[in-house]
């Protein structure tokens, strides 16, 4: 049997700035400059360097880019799909409870994105990563505004149906998804690693 994990957080610090599909709006392309690498042009626009190498098939090396180059950056979306059959699940719940549906936000589905593949791929199960460090660490970094935030971490689990289940079947993971404050929620799911699949829910309020 598969070993399944989970996990809370909640921070209520003021902070400015699927399946496993990277998510940003609409592709677009990207003029090199001088110095640029697809290394620092994938982090200038927080997008993995292979998913970069991968929109770029007409770089023949990808080590070496010239100035003048048109780069395409990859459209970085959610799986609708994904994000609102989780929404309807949880907003099923408030809804039993009294409370407000939550909005699903493309941008905290990005950041819940990169926090399950960043476990899955550096090998480790916490709320603080060893790339981003602290959730409040890692929203900032993505310029993610909000007043109150909550982080549920999952591993093991096979489906996304049994993931809301085991955190609706938990009183710490069930005050986050019935707290009446939060207005927006992010999901991420990646498959692989030690656990064969990771998932993150981020919650905020704007």
């Amino acid at each position: 049997m598969k070993t399944k994990l989970s996990l809370i957080l909640i921070t209520s610090f003021l902070v400015f700035s699927l399946f496993d599909l990277p998510l940003v709006t609409a592709e677009s392309t990207y003029t090199v400059k001088k110095g640029d690498t697809l290394w620092t042009i994938s982090k200038k626009f927080r997008i993995e360097l292979s998913e970069m190498i991968g929109a770029n098939p007409q770089l023949t090396d990808p080590d070496i880019i010239y100035p003048g180059q048109i780069i395409h950056l990859p459209a970085i979306r959610s799986e609708d799909a994904f994000e609102d059959r989780f929404a309807t699940l949880i907003n099923r719940e408030r809804q039993k409870n009294g409370l407000s549906p939550v909005q699903t936000d493309s941008k905290l589905s990005q950041v819940a994105l990169y926090k399950s593949r960043d476990m899955r791929d550096a090998g480790y199960f916490s709320h603080r990563s060893p790339t981003y460090g602290s959730p409040d660490d890692m929203l900032k970094s993505f310029h993610i505004s909000y007043s109150q935030a909550a982080e549920n971490l999952a591993a093991g689990q096979m489906s996304f149906e049994e993931v809301v289940q085991e955190w609706l079947d938990s009183p710490v993971h069930r005050n986050n998804i019935l707290n009446p404050s939060y207005t927006h929620m992010g999901v991420g799911y990646a498959k692989g690693g030690a656990y064969g699949t990771y998932w993150t829910q981020l919650f905020i309020t704007k």
